[in-house]
């Protein structure tokens, strides 16, 4: 209201006031989303891995049912509000919950038949292919330096993936659909987060709801849901603290998604996740155990992360720039002209 009633310099030092809130929510968003994203990979593969856990659709059941419980909880304590079931949503969330499935299902399956530092690196085909689909959807245009950033991502992961001497056929299809699955997802959660319509907390909660059944159908049907039951560990503690861990930090890599993407971009989201990869990758090669070293692999591995942080820090760079378009809808017009 300030804005609209002051005048000259007055108004000018409210819109710079106002934009630092904007500012900082995309940081804080950027790191909510990278902090998230590092601790679910470090959580699922130590129940994948170390534990063994034999069912990563189970355990993408689990993320979606405590995503529906606190969003639904949250809703009824009035915290959060987003739109009551109407018939319409369907149509307005697609193609988003099939995407939602391909990635929870693709992603865990491939963080298991995958050592850390060569899924890290091959996860970085999201970035291309997220330039490519927002180009082609949203329209968006990339300067060079940017472009020749990716290239040399994609070149350092070919140098890594081509010398990996932990060659998975398996690992490797699943980590690609993850890459497009993710990419897709994150570039149709932008487009369809119109706050007037479901917003950010209708995208996550209708997303869950209409993808649970029929994966749990394919759960039931695959074998899946019968090898969680008969697994041995259920009466570990430390494995069901681990595993509640996995189901809360998917509700909050999930949101935190829906987060960075709503005040940043699509783009922005896999660029966080590249930064995120950095240490993500280099911890691999310490823990874990299924990580085979060849200099020729490390070589790409350094490569892929250079160009990932440059990268990186060409893009946050130009969205903390005042010419760079505002994304929050709640943003007051007179910043925008």
């Amino acid at each position: 209201m300030l804005r609209r009633i002051t005048a000259g310099g007055e108004m000018e030092g409210a819109d710079s006031d106002a934009r630092l809130p904007s500012r900082l929510a995309r940081l804080l968003s950027a790191l909510f989303y990278g902090t998230c994203s590092f601790l679910i990979v470090l959580v699922n593969k130590a129940l994948l891995t170390t534990y063994g856990f034999p069912s990563p659709i189970f355990l993408g059941i689990g993320q979606m049912a405590a995503t529906i419980m606190i969003l639904y909880v949250s809703k009824l304590k009035k915290i959060i509000h987003f739109p009551d079931f109407d018939k319409k949503i369907p149509v307005k969330l697609f193609p988003l919950p099939l995407l939602y499935v391909g990635n929870h299902i693709s992603g865990l399956s491939s963080t298991r038949k995958l050592s850390l530092p060569m899924f890290t690196v091959l996860r970085k085909f999201t970035i291309p292919l997220t330039l490519i689909l927002e180009a082609i959807i949203l329209g968006n245009q990339y300067s060079r330096n940017i472009i020749l950033s990716v290239f040399a991502i994609i070149l350092g992961a070919f140098i890594a993936a081509g010398s990996d001497l932990s060659f998975n056929l398996e690992g490797y299809i699943f980590v690609f659909l993850n890459d497009i699955f993710t990419a897709a997802n994150g570039v149709y959660t932008k487009q369809k987060m119109d706050p007037k319509e479901l917003g950010k907390y209708g995208v996550l909660f209708y997303n869950a709801c209409f993808m649970i059944i029929p994966t749990l159908i394919i759960s039931v049907s695959t074998g899946d849901l019968q090898q969680a039951t008969e697994f041995s560990q259920w009466k570990n503690v430390l494995f069901i603290i681990q595993f509640l861990l996995s189901c809360l930090l998917g509700f909050l890599l999930m949101y935190s998604t829906v987060l960075c993407s709503y005040y940043n971009s699509a783009l922005t989201t896999a660029v966080v996740g590249a930064i995120k990869n950095v240490s993500v990758a280099y911890i691999g090669m310490l823990v874990g155990g299924d990580y085979i070293f060849s200099i020729l692999n490390f070589i790409g591995l350094n490569i892929c992360m250079a160009g990932g942080l440059r990268y990186s820090f060409l893009t946050l760079s130009s969205q903390l720039k005042p010419k760079e378009p505002v994304d929050e809808e709640s943003v007051p017009l007179d910043l925008k002209s």
